[in-house]
């Protein structure tokens, strides 16, 4: 029985845990970060906990980058 690459990933994850780098940072305070692993995504929320990276939390963590960057533009000019 042949077993797929990412199943043996996974279960390394889970008997050793994950290791986790950073794969963007989109504010001080929100950071997107990956498992070297098993590529598995998490995010920090507006609580400050880390939470699985869903579509919708993928999206806002998108729109906010581009409000802070805009913001941030916007200061140095001034």
């Amino acid at each position: 029985m042949k077993t797929s690459r990412s199943t043996i990933k996974k279960a390394v994850c889970s008997m050793f845990g994950h290791r986790y780098v950073v794969s963007k940072k989109i504010t001080p305070h929100i950071t997107e970060y990956q498992c070297k692993t098993c590529k598995c995504e998490i995010t920090t929320t507006e609580t400050g906990h880390l939470d699985v990276l869903t579509p919708e939390l993928k999206e806002i963590n998108e729109t906010l980058a581009k409000f802070y960057r805009k913001r941030h533009a916007l200061q140095s000019v001034a």
